[in-house]
Formats: structure tokens, C-alpha cells, sequence
């Protein structure tokens, strides 16, 4: 695929945080059109800086490239010695693009590397969709002969709905190949390191390997033990109460609440929430709906769910009761019977639906939560994300707290304070 290069004159660019190397190796910085771009097609060339104008934003039938040449960074170039890490750290930036699309693939990052600077870059956007090497290949052209390629998982060596990356990363006569992990999917587990040095490549392994577990957590523990990777969300108020409310701007675009529920495939909330909120939707640029799983506790004899804002998010909703309920929607929607509301009970239901990620999120109704949380076993929550609320609860005692308190009594491991808006996050790991 090939850029068309226009002459402009005289257009201011505002830049962003997204660094990216130009043919001097020093960063650059992109306009949001770059993000859109990149995020479409899943690749970009490094040697053509794109900038958006308000006078040329249209709809694109190809890609685009808009040459502007002399623009560089102030910033100096800090690789120092570590050039590897590098251009890893900058694949799992360009992977990051995809959170909450790939699933239930890995999100990957690909940057090709030649005499020092960057002749080609992709990710991975879509499950179904080439693969982070194809489109860094594809954007590299004949100049990845030779190059090293980084990739922050390792080339698959297999059939699926598409070719292997490691027979294209070897057609493209790449010299090197360094890899920030390998893939635990038993189906690859290092056999796509072995054909590329079959080859006579010369690849690295294990490059800023804790990076590339963390940006892939959820689908690297699905692969691992079969069940999704579930994190546990609640807001508490600074005198220690549960509370059904969230922080400012926390469901705004960048805030935590959007991105958690960009992040995960599903979420599970009160059937109770429902009566004072909407189904919360992720207000980040192309997020999908994630499934909602709604849990209806010895339910009223009507369920009331809130009219949906697309047909995509009334395909996604599941209600769990532990007895016959009616439900009241303009959409038809699954009702699921089960005999207990236990985590391990609702888990093993919704098995085969392809499912990575959950978030067990106690808004709303915490007694719907109170038989979950008392039968959690101690691998059943991977993550743990608290939000303070800098604001006075109630005095009276919370059921769902205790039922917490009681299944978790082992320590956090990476536990970390963040700020977030006004509010203050906790996060850690089980």
C-alpha cells in the first residue's frame, strides 16, 4: 500500500504525546489524525509526518499522507545504550491503540528498524485482521531486507485466520528479530523463535518482558488457566463505606471507569444499579460494547432495563437470577436461571463465550453481590481496583464490604495509589 504525499504550507501542528522516530532518529509528534489513521489501517510509515487540518478532514477512501518536512521534536533522543528496549516499549505503545478490540487475540506492536532508524511500523487492530508484522512489513516495503524487526509477542508459526508471521518476517529477509516475551499459547510456546532461527535469523527473547505480560495480563492468564481474568471494582468513601456513586469525570473519555470498561470483554453489575443509572458505556474513540451481565438477586417480578442506545448493546446483555423473573425491555434480551449466584456458578455458565476479561463491578445494589463475594475462592479475582471518594458515607454496616474482607484476607501483591480526576484509585493484585 503506498501514500499519496501532498504539499501543504503554512499549517500549524499540534502535537501530541505519541513519540515516533523520523528518518534522524529523533522523536516526532502526531495530531489526533495520525491516531485515526494508524488506527484504521493499523500501520503508518514513520518517515512521513501526518498532520490534521480543519481545512482537509474528510472521509478517506485510502491512506493518506500529508509530508511535512523539517518538523522534528526538541526533545532529545534518551535510547542511550538500550536501543532494544526502545523500539519494544515503542511496539507495545503502538499495540495499546487496539485496547478493547483484539480480544479474544493479544494486542501486539511491530517496528522495523534499519541502519538506525524506522522504515516500517503496525499493530495489530482487529481479531480476524493481518497481524502487527504484516502491516509493519507492508509499511517497511523492501527496506525491511536486512532490518531487525521488534515485536512485543512472538511471531505466531500456525494457521488461523491468518498466515504465520514468522514465514513473512522470514520472505522479508529480515536480519534479526527481537521479541519482548513468548507466547504462552501452547499452540506457538516458542516455535516461532525456533523457525525464524531455523531460518538463520538471529532473534532475541525476554526484551522488556514485565511490559509486554502487563499490556496483555488478561489474555495471557485466559491462555494459561482457561477462565477469564476478573477484576473486582468498588467505591468506597473516605470514612470507609461502600458507595454506589463514582467520581467526576471517571465515565468521561480518559477517565478510569471508560477505560476499565474498554479493557474488559465483560462487566457484571446489580440489577438494583439499574434503577438510578443507564448500562455504562466506555466513552473511548472506537470502543465496543462490552457484555453486560446483570444479576438480579431474588428480583422484584419485573426487571426494568433501561432502553439501550444501539442494537450492538442489546445483543450484549445477559440477566442472572436466581428465579424466574420478567423482563421489561424494548429489546429481547437472555435471561439465565441458575441455582446459586456464586462467582464459580455464573463463571462456568457463561464458559464458550470467549470471554478474557470480566469486571465484577459492586455498583448499585450490593446485596446482589453478597452471595458472590461469600463464595469467591482465592484464585477466582486476579485485580483489585478501588476508587476513593473524597466524600462522607453512611454509618450503616455493608454486607458486600464484610463478604470482601472475609474471602481476601491475603495480602496485594504490586498494590500502587493513583490519582485520577478528584478521586484517588487503588489498584493491586490478588
Amino acid at each position: 500500500m503506498y501514500a499519496q504525499t501532498l504539499q501543504f504550507s503554512n499549517y500549524n501542528l499540534n502535537p501530541i504525546k505519541t513519540p515516533i522516530l523520523n528518518s534522524k532518529t529523533h522523536p516526532t509528534k502526531f495530531t489526533k489524525f495520525d491516531s485515526y489513521l494508524k488506527f484504521r489501517y493499523g500501520f503508518c510509515n514513520s518517515a512521513k509526518r501526518v498532520s490534521e487540518s480543519p481545512k482537509i478532514r474528510r472521509k478517506y477512501g485510502g491512506l493518506v499522507g500529508i509530508r511535512m518536512e523539517g518538523v522534528q521534536s526538541k526533545d532529545n533522543d534518551n535510547r542511550g545504550n538500550n536501543d532494544d528496549g526502545f523500539y519494544i516499549r515503542r511496539c507495545v505503545e503502538l499495540a495499546r491503540k487496539a485496547v478493547g478490540c483484539t480480544s479474544p487475540n493479544p494486542m501486539v506492536g511491530c517496528v522495523i528498524v534499519k541502519d538506525g532508524k524506522v522504515v516500517g511500523e503496525g499493530f495489530h487492530p482487529k481479531a480476524g485482521q493481518p497481524h502487527a508484522e504484516v502491516f509493519a512489513l507492508r509499511d517497511a516495503g523492501e527496506l525491511a531486507e536486512n532490518a531487525t524487526a521488534y515485536v512485543s509477542l512472538e511471531p505466531c508459526n500456525h494457521f488461523g485466520r491468518t498466515p504465520p508471521c514468522s514465514e513473512a518476517l522470514i520472505k522479508a529477509r529480515v536480519k534479526k528479530v527481537v521479541v519482548g516475551m513468548v507466547d504462552p499459547n501452547p499452540i506457538v510456546a516458542s516455535r516461532g523463535v525456533a523457525k525464524l532461527r531455523d531460518a538463520g535469523i538471529d532473534v532475541t527473547v525476554g526484551v522488556e518482558e514485565e511490559l509486554c505480560k502487563k499490556l496483555n495480563e488478561a489474555w495471557i492468564h485466559q491462555m494459561q488457566t482457561g477462565s477469564p481474568f476478573v477484576t473486582l471494582r468498588y467505591s468506597l468513601t473516605i470514612d470507609g463505606h461502600l458507595s454506589k456513586d463514582l467520581g467526576e469525570g471517571s465515565m468521561e473519555a480518559g477517565g478510569y471507569y471508560s477505560r476499565l470498561l474498554q479493557e474488559h470483554d465483560a462487566v457484571i453489575l446489580s440489577s438494583k444499579s439499574l434503577d438510578k443509572y443507564p448500562l455504562p458505556e466506555s466513552k473511548e474513540p472506537k470502543s465496543s460494547h462490552p457484555l453486560y451481565i446483570i444479576v438480579a438477586k431474588h428480583p422484584d417480578p419485573v426487571i426494568q432495563i433501561p432502553n439501550l442506545t444501539s442494537e450492538e448493546a442489546s445483543s450484549k446483555v445477559i440477566i442472572i437470577t436466581d428465579q424466574e423473573a420478567n423482563v421489561r425491555s424494548e429489546q429481547g434480551i437472555e435471561t439465565m436461571v441458575l441455582d446459586n449466584l456464586q462467582l464459580t456458578t455464573i463463571m462456568k455458565n457463561l464458559k464458550g463465550r470467549g470471554l478474557c476479561s470480566v469486571l465484577l463491578d459492586l455498583r448499585g445494589g450490593f446485596g446482589d453481590f453478597e452471595e458472590i463475594l461469600n463464595g469467591v475462592e482465592g484464585n477466582l479475582l486476579q485485580k483489585l481496583v478501588v476508587e476513593m471518594l473524597p466524600v462522607w458515607g453512611e454509618s450503616k454496616k455493608d454486607a458486600a464490604l464484610e463478604a470482601i474482607m472475609t474471602t481476601q484476607r491475603a495480602g496485594l501483591k504490586n498494590f500502587e495509589p493513583k490519582k485520577d480526576g478528584k478521586s484517588v484509585l487503588l489498584e493491586g493484585y490478588f
